[in-house]
């Protein structure tokens, strides 16, 4: 079909008018504005229509202050601006949404997307340049969740940053066992079980009995008798119960802040007990990574259209990298390491279970793959299966089982079954079994 002269045409995110047989981007936004933020200052770019159609710039630099970004956003109303863009710097954009984002439509864009040409770094060349490129509708608005979903991943990352502090104070524990030949650790799954909890507390009174510390030992730790009384044979100093004691202490704290963490996401997440508790259905997802994807990705997923769209934006699908007809390492992308770090963890445990469809599918791809490759592609599984359950209210998670390759493809596990055997040096004969 024929193009004629000043007709639009629509080919993926950008809309092209056709000028004689030429083409040319077309401006997408004719008010709007570049920001480039810091910690005390926004420099901003504002591109609205001049004489002959061509752009007319104005710059100014505010504070970051509260009082600053008000009279920021008044400026940017007088000269109409419909559309503000600027980099997600840290925390630093922050304030700066949340003061634009009632009257005007703010787009928070990757700074990878944005790189300015070297050798023309001010903060006035950065903010005219995010102002360019927005108003030809060169960029890609990030997804900035509501505030309630923002809470809730306030309190899921902190959560996992004590958690992970909670692990590193009872490292740290073992490090000064092993400083005081205390092999206990040895013996004990759990050091921070009631059996040892004890014997750490009677080592740090002064206890150095090791019949006796053994004797505290509760339960089925009883039958390790022998074993606890020769573990519990060292050299403990009084540097070592110092030390104890303050690590014990700070693993106390961090218990207690936890259990308070834990009890504020519920509340947080009472509104979707349903949904936590259908994710909960799928292996490897407890209840605690259901409430770390409701805070990623949040109650509904309207926001991706596909599944492999949800994928793409948690990093979990491989990279495209080809050149010269060549295709290269296709390692998947950095970037929302909190969803991609609850959902590595609930692959790895899945790796654990029985008769499970991905525990089949990790080992399946283990062996050609790599235990680490497999994990990456157990959590793509997971996250599908979480889009489906989101979009669909009504959906439920079905099981396919742990024999689901097997019979997918029951003829080359035949044939694969047979020529093993053959190999081994048998004749082999195959009956149906009847019914």
């Amino acid at each position: 079909m024929a193009k004629h002269a000043g007709q639009i045409v629509s080919k993926g995110r950008y809309a092209w008018v056709v000028v004689g047989e030429k083409t040319m981007l077309e401006v997408m936004f004719t008010h709007c504005a570049g920001l480039d933020v810091h910690k005390k200052s926004v420099t901003v770019c504002v591109l609205v229509p001049g004489k002959q159609g061509k752009a007319r710039g104005a710059f100014k630099t505010f504070g970051a202050t509260t009082k600053a970004l008000q009279e920021m956003k008044a400026w940017l109303l007088e000269l109409g601006v419909t559309h503000v863009a600027m980099e997600s710097t840290g925390v630093y954009w922050k304030p700066v949404y949340n003061i634009l984002q009632a009257e005007i439509e703010v787009w928070v864009v990757n700074a990878q997307h944005i790189k300015q040409v070297p050798g023309r770094k001010t903060d006035v060349k950065d903010a005219e340049w995010i102002a360019t490129l927005m108003r030809m509708g060169l960029l890609n608005n990030s997804f900035i969740p509501d505030e309630a979903q923002r809470d809730l991943r306030d309190l899921t990352r902190y959560r996992a940053q004590l958690t992970n502090e909670r692990s590193a104070a009872v490292n740290r524990v073992q490090k000064v066992l092993e400083d005081a030949n205390i092999k206990l650790a040895s013996v004990v799954t759990d050091i921070q079980g009631v059996s040892a909890r004890q014997m750490l507390t009677a080592l740090i009174e002064g206890e150095q009995d090791s019949e006796a510390l053994a004797g505290l030992a509760k339960g089925r730790m009883r039958n390790k008798m022998a074993e606890l009384n020769e573990a519990l044979s060292g050299f403990v100093r009084p540097h070592h119960r110092f030390m104890l004691a303050e690590l014990l202490s700070h693993v106390d704290e961090l218990n207690q802040k936890l259990a308070s963490l834990n009890e504020r996401i519920e509340q947080e997440t009472a509104a979707h007990e349903a949904l936590v508790a259908r994710l909960d259905e799928i292996p490897g997802v407890g209840q605690q990574t259901a409430q770390i994807l409701l805070a990623e990705i949040g109650c509904t997923v309207e926001q991706f259209p596909t599944a492999k769209h949800l994928a793409s934006w948690a990093c979990l699908c491989p990279g495209n990298n080809i050149s010269a007809n060549k295709r290269r390492s296709g390692k998947t992308r950095k970037g929302q390491k909190w969803l991609r770090t609850a959902l590595s963890e609930a692959a790895w445990a899945v790796s654990r279970t029985k008769d499970t469809y991905l525990g089949a599918q990790f080992h399946r791809l283990r062996a050609r793959r790599g235990a680490k490759r497999a994990a990456i592609a157990v959590a793509h599984s997971i996250l599908q299966i979480v889009y489906h359950l989101m979009k669909d209210p009504t959906a439920t998670f079905q099981e396919l089982g742990g024999d689901y390759f097997v019979k997918r493809n029951k003829g080359d596990q035949r044939r694969r079954a047979v020529k093993t055997l053959t190999t081994l040096g048998f004749a082999v004969e195959l009956t149906p079994i009847a019914g």
